[in-house]
């Protein structure tokens, strides 16, 4: 398995967010996890890349769990992740190509490795032609793909798209989920939040639902 959460809770200045949670994702896995606004599904994915630790039980991702992760080993953990924001995040002063690229230099990657593998997720989410462009002469949609792409770039076992297509018109918040779909069936395991029920319909996958701040499994009415 890949992630596993075993009787998770959190808590914060005396007000539970989440508690009881137990689930799992395979490598390799699609899955959507959704509910209303403030459910928690964003401390839900804090707790997966580290910013966030349980008042009580274990999250295990990959080789690591957040009781023997130290400190030093977070950022370490994070280049195998990949998270995808709502809100973009881009560097507004970089171009398309050194956004991506960023996310590489403080691995020590060579000139040639960076070139190499920017170029290589630019082209995967249909932005090779526009690695020169900067953010504010994107589209949304492309922000989106340049997210993706940053996301990609160091080889991630998971991404963690936290509701990626929440800025995004209906048309090209099923392109961006397509793109999430293809990324998924060469085997990069996705888990995305969403409150967008016919995007999670269309991904097929399986569907967590956070409610009354537990998780369980849901199956959608066609």
């Amino acid at each position: 398995m890949l992630v596993h959460l075993e009787d998770v809770y959190v808590a914060h200045d005396h007000h539970t967010i989440l508690m009881g949670i137990n689930f799992i994702i395979e490598r390799g896995e699609f899955v959507s996890l959704v509910g209303e606004s403030g459910a928690g599904k964003s401390s839900l994915l804090r707790l997966l890349y580290m910013d966030l630790k349980p008042s009580r039980g274990i999250v295990h991702i990959g080789d690591y769990t957040s009781k023997s992760i130290k400190s030093n080993e977070v950022p370490l953990l994070r280049r195998k992740l990949g998270i995808v924001f709502q809100d973009f995040k881009l560097l507004e002063d970089r171009n398309v190509y050194d956004n991506v690229a960023f996310a590489l230099h403080v691995t020590g990657a060579t000139s040639d490795e960076i070139k190499k593998k920017v170029l290589t997720v630019l082209t995967q989410v249909g932005l090779g032609h526009k690695r020169n462009a900067m953010p504010h002469q994107l589209s949304g949609g492309e922000q989106q793909r340049v997210c993706i792409a940053r996301a990609l770039v160091n080889e991630p076992f998971l991404i963690l798209a936290d509701e990626p297509t929440g800025n995004l018109d209906p048309g090209t918040s099923h392109e961006i989920l397509k793109l999430l779909l293809d990324i998924n069936h060469k085997g990069t395991a996705v888990l995305m939040t969403t409150h967008n029920y016919d995007l999670v319909r269309k991904s097929q996958g399986r569907i967590l639902q956070i409610k009354e701040k537990s998780v369980r499994e849901v199956q959608l009415k066609q």
